[in-house]
């Protein structure tokens, strides 16, 4: 799967994992030096689910091609108040 993290100021960060929940808090707790840390991104705002590992990556490359405008309608899309949504996957 492919998520999204936000900080207060909108700072976005994308990648891939095959386990989210592990992979947010993580990020959540800083327990890896990440970019995600160094932005405090920890709000997850966007996720999407993969059959397979290949697939994931392939949309996490072509996520951050897009222009920035392009990641915020599509978390507009799905999550217009830009709620955590770890608390709704747990």
């Amino acid at each position: 799967m492919i998520y999204i993290l936000a900080s207060e100021n909108e700072t976005l960060y994308i990648w891939v994992t095959s386990d989210l929940l592990k992979r947010i808090y993580e990020h959540k707790n800083k327990l890896v030096e990440w970019f995600s840390n160094k932005y405090n991104c920890s709000k997850l705002v966007y996720y999407e689910l993969f059959d397979d590992i290949l697939s994931a990556i392939n949309r996490e490359k072509q996520l951050k091609k897009w222009k920035r405008e392009w990641k915020i309608n599509l978390i507009n899309t799905n999550n217009v108040m830009w709620n955590d949504l770890y608390d709704e996957i747990l």
